[in-house]
């Protein structure tokens, strides 16, 4: 079933022909290859015949051969012609030793316009960042919204909708399968191991590869809670898995680096400045923490702040925690156009929930928007100032 992620092609339509390489980057199956399949159709329809589009999917092990840098490089120069825009996609570049050098020899050709995508943040933001300093431009890509879900599923009763969101799984291809549900659990399964096994264990040389797995579960089940390494490899000891907090630093390091996870750092609302520890994590399909934890773990109000996490990073913000004084605020979120403040809950119709909630808002004398979103099927209010919002019509907005 076929979604458009009119957000994600909106960028790319964006940054057309324009003289940056168009780097997109995002957990592995979260859409990233149908995107370019979708925008490479997209051109065609805007009058770009097919030989000019050259598109090397470096996973397909057909293209195994173009792993190497010069094959590549070949490849791609081969099918050039001077005085007519060609348009280059190379899918999970990562995979190509060197590759930030052939990208870059090929960009500084004329009438190039380059996109590449990648499941491995640090590779990609590092090496680029190092060699293409200044031409480049990453689009961040998550899994489906709640809004593409429902797209996806159809008409149905929202909150049904959301909870088979947060319930089944919110992958693209997740989406063929969420009535047949053992082939879902064995499509996760596979997704999870791939990630854990390939992307992680084998790349870093990790030794042992259940400890991973023990962290990431760790990890899953925490979402939400304040965490340092040191809480981690303590929990993980006294279960009879002794480790330290420099292993696990390393495994949550390759955790984020696969986007299978996001960090979420503390920051002081008053001091304007960004504190060291105790960071919250979140995952990136609920449904994938929901397979991994077999349900055990159903913290309705976690599950939410999530989600939420999520789309605010999807609508372009950077996501802290706020400290404020002794209390906190779920999500500081900040983008070119200022600064809003969330607070999160799955519901607040009691008195003293709703009290609770709205308390850290009361410490932060500046005048930025700020929102209770909650899964309440209540009309809109406005407390104070402080717009109290439907979680879902929020997603769905």
């Amino acid at each position: 079933m076929k979604i458009e992620r009119r957000e994600y092609m909106e960028r790319l339509r964006g940054w057309r022909a324009k003289q940056v390489i168009k780097v997109v980057t995002g957990v592995r199956r979260c859409g990233k290859s149908f995107l370019l399949e979708m925008f490479q159709e997209w051109l065609q329809t805007q009058g770009v015949p097919a030989e000019r589009i050259v598109s090397v999917n470096l996973e397909d092990r057909d293209n195994k051969p173009l792993r190497n840098p010069d094959a590549l490089h070949s490849y791609i120069k081969d099918r050039l012609k001077p005085g007519e825009m060609t348009y280059v996609f190379v899918d999970e570049v990562q995979l190509c030793e060197d590759f930030p050098e052939v990208i870059d020899s090929i960009y500084i050709r004329p009438d190039v316009d380059i996109y590449i995508t990648g499941s491995n943040a640090n590779l990609l933001s590092h090496e680029i960042a190092t060699l293409l300093s200044g031409r480049y431009v990453e689009i961040k890509m998550l899994p489906l919204s709640f809004r593409e879900f429902v797209e996806m599923r159809g008409d149905g009763e929202r909150s049904r909708l959301y909870a088979e969101y947060v319930g089944k799984s919110s992958f693209p291809y997740a989406g063929e399968l969420l009535d047949t549900p053992r082939e879902l659990e064995d499509y996760l399964e596979g997704l999870y191991n791939t990630i854990l096994l390939k992307d992680i264990a084998q790349r870093r040389k990790i030794p042992d590869p259940l400890m991973l797995d023990s962290v990431t579960k760790f990890v899953f089940d925490s979402i939400g809670s304040e965490l340092s390494t040191r809480k981690i490899a303590g929990a993980l000891t006294s279960d009879g898995r002794k480790s330290d907090s420099r292993t696990i630093e390393r495994y949550l390091d390759a955790l984020l680096e696969c986007f299978l996870i996001y960090k979420a750092e503390r920051y002081d609302v008053k001091g304007k400045q960004l504190l060291k520890t105790l960071e919250k994590y979140y995952v990136v399909d609920v449904g994938l923490r929901r397979h991994l934890l077999s349900g055990r773990s159903q913290d309705v109000g976690h599950i939410l702040e999530n989600v939420v996490f999520l789309e605010l990073l999807r609508r372009g913000y950077k996501v802290h925690i706020g400290k404020v004084g002794s209390l906190e605020v779920d999500f500081v979120a900040e983008n070119a156009n200022g600064t809003e403040y969330y607070q999160v809950a799955a519901t607040v119709r009691d008195h003293a929930t709703l009290e609770r909630e709205l308390a850290p808002f009361g410490k932060i004398r500046d005048h930025h928007p700020k929102f209770l979103l909650t899964l309440d099927e209540d009309p809109a209010d406005n407390i104070d100032g402080i717009r109290k919002l439907n979680a879902l019509d929020w997603l769905l907005g």
